[in-house]
């Protein structure tokens, strides 16, 4: 049977910023085009509202993969998103910033449009925060803007921790921090800076030189996962910042922790998420643009894009 032509439109940022070859909303958008849905492109800055409800400015958009050339954007058109939209990917990168939060705000208001991953599940997930709700599958943790406090935990730790900002993303801000080293305060005051902002501290997890495991979840149910390992003289393992993707297998633990917050992610409407699992403790819940798509794709030979508009065109179906 084949599938109705639907239009859908991909909140995101600038497209010509993009990496063509490893970018996840790229291969899901190439994949909406090439099952001839009108995918369109909307800068978040152009969401609005009014009392017919929320508008965008709307650019239909074609795809290809030529670096440099990976698309082309038409006459943008003012459109209310419900009369005009079927389908809307929110898929901006963080920071979670007060424009961030504006538009996503916005996003709530769409009644007939389908919004993945659900505007409220987002704004009530931050992705380091979400895992507290789950304290049995993390390391040790501690959320503070307090030095003294931080400092208290690492030497509860043994004299090592690593610390990440709450609003960051693709490891920026993360620190390995050691008791002995010369510049931890100054560290510590420019991570929470001057005490003025809240940041996570957890115990370090050695097996990170093994690799961090990206585990994607569609519905609540793993879809495929990719293990990135950090580069020798690396703490991060993302793949931006130099991490290499290798084949992963989920173990017993990690099906322990995907069962455990699946009905979380299922009552708060996150569609399509990335956890992160570290020495079988779970770090992150990836919910504003996970990534890792095109990794997996490569490394197994799938199209795991084809399996996401699969489970989002029967959300259309159910509505």
């Amino acid at each position: 049977m084949s599938t109705p032509r639907r239009t859908l439109a991909f909140v995101m940022d600038p497209l010509d910023g993009i990496d063509i070859g490893a970018d996840s909303t790229f291969a899901l958008m190439l994949e909406a085009q090439r099952r001839g849905h009108e995918v369109l492109y909307v800068d978040p800055s152009e969401l609005a509202a009014s009392n017919r409800g929320p508008c965008a400015q709307l650019r239909p958009v074609e795809l290809r993969r030529e670096p440099g050339r990976h698309f082309d954007l038409g006459e943008a058109r003012s459109a209310l998103l419900d009369e005009d939209v079927d389908l809307v990917f929110q898929r901006t990168d963080p920071p979670v910033d007060a424009e961030y939060v504006i538009a996503t705000q916005l996003l709530t208001l769409c009644r007939r449009a389908v919004v993945l991953n659900r505007p409220e599940g987002i704004l009530a997930a931050n992705e380091k925060l979400y895992t507290l709700q789950f304290p049995e599958l993390m390391a040790e943790t501690l959320v503070s803007r307090k030095i003294p406090e931080l400092l208290g935990f690492m030497d509860g730790l043994g004299g090592e921790m690593i610390v990440k900002p709450l609003e960051g993303k693709g490891g920026e801000g993360i620190f390995h921090l050691r008791r002995e080293d010369r510049n931890l305060r100054s560290i510590l005051e420019q991570s929470t800076r001057f005490e003025s902002r809240r940041i996570m501290a957890q115990r370090y997890l050695p097996e990170v030189r093994e690799g961090d495991k990206r585990i994607l979840l569609v519905d609540g149910e793993p879809i495929g996962a990719v293990l990135r390992v950090p580069g020798a003289t690396e703490v991060r393992s993302n793949l931006h910042v130099g991490g290499r993707p290798q084949r992963a297998e989920l173990d017993d633990r990690d099906r322990k922790i995907v069962e455990a917050i699946a009905p979380s992610l299922r009552r708060d409407g996150l569609f399509f998420v990335g956890i992160d699992v570290i020495g079988g403790f779970l770090t992150e819940v990836n919910v504003t643009s996970p990534t890792g798509i095109q990794e997996i794709d490569a490394l197994e030979n799938r199209c795991l894009e084809a399996e996401i508009l699969d489970a989002a065109e029967g959300r259309l179906r159910a509505r």
